[in-house]
């Protein structure tokens, strides 16, 4: 018995650490560790002259997000890379942001723009609407059409798959509604 329960312990301590090695975007949760200054609590960034922007960016789309989107449970944490350094330490490899369920965002260099970060916020609002499980194996065309349909995202002609998903979602909101949205997209 005392050896299983030591092995439970040990996995236990060790797996958080691996997942910061092996899963970058789980550093989210700990920004300042990984290099970053957190002075607005919930934006993170790499430089202090960023934080203006960042701020803006961010309380842009949570407000965006509560009123357009649905609700917004608590502040979610949202890390701001304006160098290929920070992207690469928080693992985005080629895309331009990412949510890490319910954990946090982060927003590569490419992606400091209001619709991107709306974005990915209407990703972390899936994540508490549909749980961070459930979300992953719900249709893509739900999922990212929602994102970049609801985002207001400007760019006419998205690349493939994203167009389609944006379209198909457009298709199926203007059936159920957006009153009803949530509530019929928990069916899916």
């Amino acid at each position: 018995m005392k050896i299983a329960l030591r092995l439970v312990l040990l996995i236990l301590a060790v797996t958080p650490l691996l997942a910061w090695f092996a899963v970058k975007p789980v550093r989210v949760v700990a920004p300042t560790v990984a290099g970053l200054i957190c002075p607005a609590k919930f934006v993170c960034v790499e430089a202090a002259e960023k934080l203006p922007e960042a701020t803006a960016l961010y309380e842009d789309a949570v407000m965006f997000a509560r009123k357009q989107v649905g609700p917004l449970q608590g502040n979610p944490s949202v890390v701001f890379c304006s160098t290929k350094a920070c992207t690469e330490n928080f693992g985005l490899g080629l895309r331009s942001a990412v949510t890490v369920g319910t954990l946090g965002t982060i927003i590569g260099p490419n992606a400091w723009k209001p619709y991107y970060v709306r974005h990915e916020l209407i990703h972390h609002i899936q994540g508490q609407q549909f749980g961070v499980l459930r979300r992953i194996f719900m249709p893509s065309w739900l999922i990212e059409g929602m994102a970049y349909s609801l985002s207001q995202d400007p760019r006419p002609q998205l690349a493939e798959p994203w167009q389609q998903y944006r379209i198909q979602f457009n298709e199926w909101l203007t059936k159920v509604g957006q009153a009803n949205m949530w509530q019929k997209a928990s069916h899916l």
